[in-house]
């Protein structure tokens, strides 16, 4: 074969290659992107928010040291159920038992010493009114000095008890602060419930929490009898949420069981994380705190305990529906009134301004589906409702029985307007099925 034959017959192989290539690509055009259809139908839609956080119980005391003393006895313990006023530890009172003979031997002195100071101003007033008596008879027998004498000792007298009855309530109070103080190495419970913290053990120093909360703490009661749900809510979540919200709580430790609730309260201020607190700047997600209470909690439940709370915010019943997946997002330029006189008006057109232009020529976002006709995929926008987990409500837009793009995702956000579909074998199997 000679060189031009080779030549020849490599160019006509390149040729019917890439003619082949431009077939295919024809015929994979004419066929269509594969999607997944769905018909608009009316379906039950439920909102919800679904938030995590602690269980807790409504009412809880926590018992702390006010006196510094080492624990020499503790008569309860976690778990245990305890009545308002039942003992539970108590703390060395040795040097709180000297502290009040102290104060009560000072007390004992103050008023002794009032008696005193009573008896001698007492006794100044007689002396200064005798002396009275004699002058008033005959000024001759008392001189103006004795007399200035007289006055003054019944003066000093009379300051020395005012100053003793003083000294008396000051010890009185010295006396009470010491019983207050030896009262506070006897602890009892404040509240009925359960213990559900014990902090220490016998022979470890109790000291006031000055500066934490945690220092101080000795155990804790809890009332379970209310059982809440802390649960935090972000910031786009919480405006949808009412008081008396239905709640379905899921309890970690319980996972095949679902508990009923209610919101009985929607913090108005934000949770404060330990930066933002210091700083008082927060650049972070904004959470807020919900209070749910159970209405049936388990008798075996525990504070602290993780849970999920799915919080219903509204419902639809046979509400047009879409899914989720299938809304999207795309670009549209409306023909204004502007635009149209403009087109009419050629010289008005000239005299717009590049302002004006750029005005008139803004595009806008619109979210909307792809409604499917002969094959075809057309954006149309809709208004949406509520969101449930798989559907919007959609309030105008599409009809019942439409055909829409349903997924997959990536087909849908790269769907092109007026391009060609055709039904994936997930929509074909998914058709099959409802026929039959």
């Amino acid at each position: 074969m000679s060189k031009r034959n080779k030549v020849l017959l490599g160019g006509g192989g390149a040729v019917l290659l890439v003619l082949l290539v431009i077939v295919s690509a024809s015929a994979k055009r004419e066929k269509g992107v594969e999607v997944r259809f769905e018909t608009v139908g009316r379906r039950d839609l439920v909102a919800a928010v679904t938030a995590s956080g602690k269980i807790q119980p409504k009412k809880k005391v926590d018992v702390s040291a006010d006196i510094t003393g080492r624990i020499t006895r503790i008569a309860v313990r976690e778990g245990d159920v305890v009545q308002k006023g039942q003992f539970l530890l108590q703390i060395d009172p040795t040097v709180y038992e000297a502290n009040l003979q102290r104060a009560s031997a000072a007390m004992s002195s103050a008023q002794a010493g009032a008696v005193q100071a009573r008896a001698t101003r007492d006794q100044s007033q007689r002396a200064l009114q005798r002396t009275k008596e004699l002058r008033e008879q005959n000024p001759n027998l008392i001189s103006p000095e004795q007399m200035e004498q007289a006055q003054t000792a019944f003066d000093v007298a009379d300051a020395n008890l005012t100053a003793s009855q003083h000294l008396v309530d000051q010890s009185r109070a010295g006396l009470q602060e010491a019983r207050d103080q030896m009262a506070k190495t006897h602890l009892v419970a404040p509240m009925a419930g359960r213990v559900t913290r014990l902090a220490v053990e016998e022979g470890e120093v109790a000291v006031p929490g000055t500066f934490s909360r945690e220092t101080g703490l000795l155990l804790t009661i809890s009332d379970l009898s209310v059982i809440q749900v802390k649960v935090q809510v972000d910031e786009t979540d919480v405006v949808r949420l009412h008081l008396g919200d239905s709640v379905d709580v899921t309890i970690d430790a319980f996972p095949d069981t679902t508990f009923v609730g209610r919101v009985t309260k929607v913090s108005n201020s934000a949770i404060l994380t330990a930066a933002s607190a210091a700083t008082g700047q927060n650049d972070r997600a904004v959470d807020y705190q919900v209070e749910i209470t159970l209405a049936n909690p388990p008798s075996e439940v525990r504070p602290d305990l993780s849970a999920t709370a799915r919080i219903v915010t509204d419902t639809r019943k046979q509400a047009l529906a879409i899914p989720i997946i299938a809304l999207t997002v795309r670009e549209n330029t409306p023909v204004s009134t502007e635009q149209r006189s403009a087109s009419t008006s050629p010289p008005a057109a000239e005299a717009a301004t590049p302002a004006d232009t750029s005005k008139r020529t803004k595009k806008k976002e619109s979210e909307g589906v792809f409604i499917v006709h002969n094959g075809v995929a057309t954006f149309r926008p809709v208004k949406v409702g509520i969101a449930g987990e798989e559907h919007f409500e959609v309030v105008n837009g599409v009809h019942q029985g439409d055909t829409i793009v349903a997924g997959p995702y990536q087909a849908v956000r790269d769907l092109k307007e007026g391009a060609r579909v055709r039904p994936s074998r997930e929509s074909s199997d998914t058709a099959k099925a409802k026929r039959s």
